[in-house]
């Protein structure tokens, strides 16, 4: 059965067919939702509301664009959303003063958490192109309808979060102690 088979039958409520969308397209909407979550049982929650909104919409899906582009429409505007609410909770709640220290983490877990620590300082536009064109491998065009922007617009945003990331993760050199630095 194609996909549009599969969409026309689901559009009519066949439980079937909603199953088959979602095992040909769960990884990739996990994905998006996780690197805009940061953490896997956020990316968990904020998929499954997700789908449960591709579902509720897929009546009024037009077929203008492709499924995959607008399902990870939905799941970057549900995630982004989610993310919102979190932050405003969270920026009410009191930090807890008694919590102990994270273990040591080894050399790909540092690197992971300082690409983390660098997104995180990324204005959220230029980071949903980022993710959405280097992580996700989506064209300009197709973020461009995701985010409702330009393609032009996508590929400045893409062009200055690539700036920004590089300033961010360029080590700072230290001067060595006992030495003259020259002023060049």
């Amino acid at each position: 059965m194609t996909e549009t088979q599969l969409i026309q039958r689901a559009k009519q409520g066949d439980g079937g067919a909603i199953q088959a969308l979602y095992r040909a397209h769960a990884r990739r909407v996990f994905a998006v939702v996780r690197r805009l979550a940061g953490e896997d049982a956020l990316a968990e929650d904020w998929a499954q509301e997700a789908w449960v909104r591709a579902i509720r919409a897929l009546p009024a899906f037009r077929e203008e664009s492709r499924f995959s582009t607008w399902l990870h429409r939905i799941a970057v505007n549900a995630a982004l959303h989610a993310r919102r609410s979190r932050e405003r909770r969270v920026s009410r709640e009191a930090p807890l003063d008694d919590v102990l220290p994270a273990a040591p983490e080894g050399g790909d877990a540092l690197l992971r958490k300082r690409l983390e620590q660098a997104m995180g300082q990324l204005p959220e536009g230029m980071k949903r192109v980022l993710i959405l064109h280097d992580v996700e491998g989506y064209t300009h065009e197709e973020i461009g309808e995701m985010l409702g922007i330009a393609a032009g617009t996508c590929k400045s945003q893409l062009f200055k979060a690539r700036a920004r990331m590089r300033q961010l993760l360029t080590p700072v050199a230290e001067p060595v102690e006992g030495r003259e630095t020259c002023g060049i």
